[in-house]
């Protein structure tokens, strides 16, 4: 990890497989969106690490005993339309009492700049431990009006998760939002001059939906 950016990057060797294999452009449309929600289960496993835990008793078919539950915590996941939508099964997989929200941007390819058409969130957002997914961080724009967009509406414990992401659009979210914690698979080279992640794996939302 760069000094210059806050970010952790989940290394284990399962994602890191399946991340070369969903960057191949041979790759087809099926194979890439099952990848996907492989590596999201992955991450999800890696960034719940720390959830609280508390005792229960139970009775097994042999004895009863004490055992370990999630403490109460109140999670929502929220998709940045449309490619986070690829990555909201793997999420509700492993935490499938999740509460879902959706944002929706597009970023303005003259501009690149982030443009907002949607925005519907759990009612008790405050109370929730949000998981932000978009598999591509590239300029950070979009991450990050979508993050304030949430901020706004009153969420107070927010984790971003992508796949991929260029230096430069983790900056712009530790620049926007430092008490964010970002959570990528990988840490690409750059962005090229039309805002793609280099190497990355091309337009993820083409690749997810087979829109090519």
């Amino acid at each position: 990890m760069s000094e210059e950016m806050k970010v952790t990057v989940i290394n284990h060797p399962l994602v890191q497989h399946k991340l070369t294999l969903m960057r191949q452009k041979e790759t087809g449309t099926k194979d890439f969106r099952e990848l996907l929600e492989e590596i999201a289960m992955l991450m999800t496993y890696e960034i719940t690490r720390d959830f609280p835990l508390k005792e229960v008793e139970i009775e097994t078919p042999v004895a009863r005993c004490r055992s370990k539950v999630l403490a109460g915590k109140k999670v929502g996941v929220v998709p940045i339309l449309r490619a986070g939508l690829g990555m909201l099964s793997g999420v509700l997989n492993m935490v499938p009492a999740a509460r879902v929200g959706h944002i929706g941007l597009y970023r303005d390819p003259e501009t690149l700049k982030p443009v907002e058409y949607y925005c519907k969130l759990p009612s008790d957002v405050e109370e929730r431990t949000l998981i932000v997914v978009d598999p591509m961080l590239a300029t950070g724009g979009s991450a990050s009006a979508a993050l304030q967009m949430i901020k706004d509406r009153g969420a107070k414990s927010i984790t971003l998760m992508c796949l991929v992401a260029a230096p430069e659009g983790i900056k712009v979210i530790n620049r926007d939002h430092p008490d964010i914690p970002v959570y990528v698979a990988s840490v690409d080279e750059r962005l090229n001059e039309k805002g793609y992640i280099v190497p990355g794996l091309g337009d993820a939302g083409d690749r997810i939906f087979g829109t090519l």
